[in-house]
């Protein structure tokens, strides 16, 4: 299973200085857990509980965010090191082990199979140091996706009660691999057990695990391993999208009585009126707005887009907030926005079906449950497509590569097509 390791930060433990200790706590088993102090301290007003990370809006004084971000990372692949050489060795207790040996220059990695002196084959070892390489040039959301990659491999390996080598990944630990990712393996912290993930979670896994691999064998780390058989499942998501009805009843929904919700109601509206990522449009920078255009520079692809102002983006983002949005984190933003949306009636029940292995499994829900900052790009590229907008301009504004990648945002039903289609087909000259 997952390794139950997690940072916490309590309002109890709280010190004269209004600061509180990081810890890192892991939990051997329903009784027994143990905290290893991380060295960082915060006022715990600042710790964002829901997703274990420090707020985005914590005080410069006590450090930057980002840097603490990476640093609590690297002391928490420590830890797990730590406790997976315990974990592969009968004669360590590994919460006795993390707590003698977390602040000493243990090495466990120095245990494993070495290549030569300053290398090892460890394939989690070279899955951090993978990981560290890519810190200065992707996103966090990225890095979190790598992470969440290593953790599947490593419950896979307590699964099968088998050490994952390099010499593993072959066909038949791709198959049996994809297999457990389907079927067997549990979603952490959940009361009820349930297994089994999600086939674009899937995806994202088995995609970066090729990459990972790939970047050793530039590296002539490892020797040529065939991974053409690896192949990424996706599958087409029904995820759904806000009309601009829906987008123009949310932009003057009435707040007044509400006014913490103004913040996230407006940033999601120019989230549809620019077609960005949620990386993107709640960062727009003063030196980004020239002559009336926004140039960004897209976070995630590092290329940059020119995107017209409109004037009810104009009202938002100069009028308003003077360039100046308001920096909220992503899961706080997700949770606020199904609110504004039920404010705002969105509520018909929607069904969203997705596969898991052979098995469809469908899932009803109001409207506003479904809506994600991603469902801000999706309602652009959908809107301007139903109005008829050529692709290849839409593409443009929302930074797609292909048209392949760009389809999967249409979300527009069978009946808004075949209207398309009539529309298309009466302003043709008839027989």
């Amino acid at each position: 299973m997952i390794l139950p390791i997690k940072p916490v930060c309590k309002k109890e433990w709280v010190r004269r200085d209004g600061t509180s200790v990081i810890f890192l706590q892991y939990c051997f088993n329903s009784d027994e857990r143990v905290l290893v102090d991380s060295g960082l301290a915060i006022p715990p007003e600042y710790w964002n509980k829901k997703n274990n990370r420090i707020s985005t809006s914590l005080p410069e004084d006590y450090g930057k965010v980002k840097e603490l971000e990476i640093d609590l990372s690297e002391k928490m692949r420590r830890v797990e090191d730590l406790i997976n050489h315990a974990l592969s060795n009968s004669n360590l207790h590994p919460t006795k082990f993390l707590k003698q040996k977390f602040h000493t220059d243990f090495d466990p990695k120095k245990s494993a199979t070495v290549l030569n002196a300053t290398n090892t084959l460890d394939v989690f070892w070279h899955i951090d140091d993978y990981t560290k390489s890519k810190l200065p040039s992707v996103k966090q959301c990225t890095i979190d996706v790598i992470g969440a990659m290593k953790k599947h491999l490593l419950s896979f390996q307590a699964y099968r009660k088998q050490k994952i080598t390099f010499d593993s990944f072959d066909l038949a630990f791709y198959e049996e691999f994809l297999n457990y990712l389907i079927y067997e393996i549990p979603h952490p912290r959940r009361k009820t057990v349930i297994k089994g993930l999600k086939l674009n979670t899937i995806g994202k896994t088995i995609k970066h695990l090729k990459s990972f691999l790939k970047s050793r064998m530039k590296k002539k780390i490892i020797p040529f391993i065939d991974l053409s058989d690896y192949k990424v499942p996706e599958e087409e998501v029904d995820a759904v999208y806000l009309c601009w009805d829906e987008i123009s009843t949310i932009y003057h929904l009435d707040l007044s009585e509400r006014q913490h919700l103004e913040k996230y109601r407006d940033l999601l509206v120019l989230g549809c009126l620019t077609g960005f990522r949620f990386s993107d449009y709640s960062d727009i920078k003063p030196d980004e707005l020239r002559n009336g255009m926004l140039y960004v520079t897209q976070t995630k692809t590092l290329s940059t887009v020119v995107v017209p102002l409109r004037k009810d983006a104009k009202a938002i983002l100069i009028d308003k907030y003077n360039m100046q949005m308001p920096q909220v984190s992503n899961p706080n933003f997700n949770e606020n926005i199904k609110e504004v949306c039920k404010l705002a009636g969105i509520a018909e029940q929607v069904k969203i079906t997705n596969k898991r292995g052979n098995k469809t499994i469908e899932e009803v829900r109001p409207k506003y449950a479904w809506i994600t900052s991603h469902t801000c790009r999706r309602s652009f590229c959908t809107n301007e497509y139903l109005a008829e907008t050529p692709s290849d301009l839409i593409m443009a504004i929302s930074g797609h590569k292909t048209e392949k990648a760009f389809r999967r945002y249409i979300k527009a039903d069978k009946i808004q097509k075949a209207h398309m289609i009539k529309k298309l087909w009466d302003s043709r000259p008839g027989l």
